[in-house]
């Protein structure tokens, strides 16, 4: 039985879905399931010359051998599901459990005015009203549409199934931490939790199931929409740093900041995470592009790496150098 959550330890945007489609690859699970809020949070994937941008699958599609499922705390919109499975070829292997709530037009419509649109800066995806109605109760559920009828399964009974059978399951997290309904920057946050807690309940996880939580950090912060960012910095200062991004789901920019130690400690103990994974360390340090070997990084690449598991008391076990999947330094033993 081996399981591994892996969640955004600052506000999103951190390269997870790279870091999940490498370890979808290197690891070879027999099943990557995929908790969080719904298609509000984008992962973009480069393979090759391709590139995805995922708002709905898990970003783990690339192994062709693995299932891929979407546990009953996400709200799914099956338009963007189901376009997902066949443009990326996921068909006959994708699943969605019965539980799952569906996002329908009218919270598309409400998701993309008033507070939520000018005061939250929402994606206006739909998944915060449909969240707000699975709280009131009047949310649909997947099993109650025909188009989703040949994807659903019991996704908490398969994935708990695999684990007693002695495989590995890869458990995908979505935003990030300082994102969590309950534990980020209220209100500027998501509509639930999605701490590695919150991403196991998703997907119908127990606790004592759980062998290893990697948090993933960017070389540097950044942040898509409103709310606090300390140490921000200007448009122009993030330009001239090479940081200038924009988000996979709404095409805004990026506001960014240094690496900040305080956000990462507390996504360290909130997240009890065991491995950290860092990425994009090529644009901080551009000599250390493609590199494969932790021997080959710079002088300064290294000590940036040794102050972070110095100061986190956390090994940092995944390195990213570069946007391809393979642009990985993997350090786990």
């Amino acid at each position: 039985m081996t399981s591994t959550v892996v969640v955004g330890g600052f506000f999103g945007d951190e390269g997870k879905g790279k870091v999940i489609s490498y370890l979808a690859i290197k690891d070879n699970p027999k099943i990557i399931v995929r908790g969080g809020a719904g298609p509000n949070a984008g992962h973009t994937i480069r393979d090759g010359d391709k590139v995805y941008k995922v708002r709905m699958l898990p970003s783990g599609f690339l192994n062709k051998n693995a299932s891929v499922m979407i546990g009953p705390g996400v709200t799914v919109n099956p338009d963007v599901l189901l376009k997902e499975i066949q443009d990326f070829g996921a068909s006959g292997r994708s699943f969605v459990d019965k539980h799952c709530g569906i996002i329908e037009n009218d919270h598309l419509i409400r998701d993309s005015k008033g507070d939520l649109k000018d005061k939250i800066g929402s994606t206006g995806s739909g998944t915060g009203p449909a969240n707000a109605d699975r709280a009131m109760r009047t949310l649909k559920l997947a099993k109650d549409f025909t188009s989703l009828s040949s994807l659903i399964t019991d996704v908490p009974e398969q994935i708990n199934n695999a684990l007693l059978n002695g495989h590995h399951v890869l458990i995908e997290g979505t935003q990030g931490t300082f994102l969590s309904l309950w534990h980020g920057t209220y209100p500027f946050v998501t509509s639930k939790d999605v701490t590695a807690s919150g991403i196991c309940a998703d997907v119908g996880i127990g606790p004592k199931k759980v062998d290893d939580v990697i948090v993933v950090f960017k070389s540097y912060v950044t942040r898509v929409g409103t709310g606090p960012l300390t140490k921000e910095l200007t448009p122009e200062e993030t330009e001239s740093k090479g940081w200038s991004e924009f988000g996979t789901v709404t095409g805004r920019q990026r506001r960014a900041a240094d690496f900040d130690f305080d956000l990462a400690r507390r996504a360290i103990m909130l997240n009890s995470a065991t491995q950290i994974a860092i990425t994009k360390l090529d644009v901080i340090f551009p000599d250390c592009a493609g590199v494969t070997t932790f021997d080959k990084l710079s002088v300064p690449a290294k000590a940036f790496i040794t102050n972070i598991e110095k100061e986190l008391c956390t090994p940092v076990t995944i390195i990213g150098t570069g946007p391809a999947v393979f642009d990985i330094i993997d350090r786990r033993a």
